[in-house]
């Protein structure tokens, strides 16, 4: 922990020293969270994208759940979206499904069944990337290695994460505020989301520092949803006013770090930075929760 806390201190005071590197992805394409008034999918992907694209960011990896074509036949032209930019797509199973609440062969089906979609949208680019939805990688060693036994048989690579602020929990008090035309409360979610990505940054920067003695290229959780969408330029800003370089998952993963993470057929790591300090018995500094004022907001 005094470790940890030396880190953050030089980092806060010389941000200067390291030149980090970060991937960005983003999960649940085409269909993610309730929408504000008057907001569509494609409004949602065209300016997430065009954030993306302005920021110069390489090969995005966008991680999709089949059902949200199904429930949302409109969202459609979103993965279409997605690779017209150059953007990659990988499998987040079709229903957003928990491994642990599921057998080997419900989770198996839901990783199939997800495949159409990808072959179509994908028919000249490799879409053979997993991201586990909830990151939830099983509830036993045993369960864990059957199904990386799957997805090694398949042909996939595992997308870890090493870096997020739970971005994903802004969406539905957004759409609230929103359709309460409520501006004072939505600029003060604006100021929470960008304090939770900075805060962040010195965390998981910490934990690699803890860990392994440098910076492991991070890997970015996000997700497609509106509130994101309004705040994609301001976060890009932000990384990279930390110093930060925008890289691809494919580069982030030439990394030693993650071999056995994107390498099903490895036995499975231990599965974040978080546990790996608890492993070695350090512990991990405590983040802002907003969850309960964003609960709070717009009621």
């Amino acid at each position: 922990m005094i470790r940890c806390a030396i880190f953050l201190a030089i980092l806060t005071c010389n941000p200067a020293l390291a030149a980090p590197r970060i991937a960005f992805t983003f999960d649940d394409l085409p269909a993610h969270a309730p929408l504000p008034p008057g907001v569509s999918r494609v409004d949602v992907a065209r300016d997430t994208i065009a954030a993306l694209r302005e920021a110069k960011v390489p090969s995005v990896l966008g991680f999709v759940n089949g059902v949200g074509l199904v429930n949302e036949p409109q969202s459609a032209p979103v993965l279409q979206m997605w690779r017209d930019a150059g953007f990659l797509l990988g499998n987040h199973t079709w229903s957003h499904a928990h491994l642990s609440g599921n057998t080997l062969q419900e989770y198996e089906t839901e990783i199939t069944r997800n495949e159409p979609a990808l072959e179509k949208s994908s028919p000249d680019a490799d879409w053979h990337w997993f991201r586990y939805p909830y990151l939830d990688e099983g509830d036993s060693p045993e369960q864990r290695a059957a199904i990386r036994s799957f997805l090694t048989e398949r042909g996939y690579k595992i997308a870890p994460v090493t870096m997020g602020f739970s971005d994903w929990q802004y969406s539905e008090p957004y759409a609230r505020c929103a359709a309460n035309n409520d501006a004072a409360a939505i600029a003060e979610m604006e100021k929470m989301y960008l304090a939770a990505a900075e805060e962040s940054i010195p965390y998981g920067r910490s934990l690699s520092q803890t860990l392994y003695g440098r910076d492991i290229p991070y890997v970015l959780l996000m997700h497609i949803g509106a509130f994101e969408a309004r705040m994609m330029g301001q976060l890009l800003a932000l990384y990279r006013a930390k110093g930060f370089e925008f890289v691809s998952l494919e580069e982030a993963e030439r990394d030693p770090y993650y071999r056995a993470f994107a390498d099903p057929s490895q036995p499975a790591p231990l599965p974040d930075l978080e546990h790996q300090v608890w492993a070695q018995g350090g512990q991990v500094p405590r983040l802002t929760d907003y969850a309960p004022r964003l609960k709070a907001i717009c009621r």
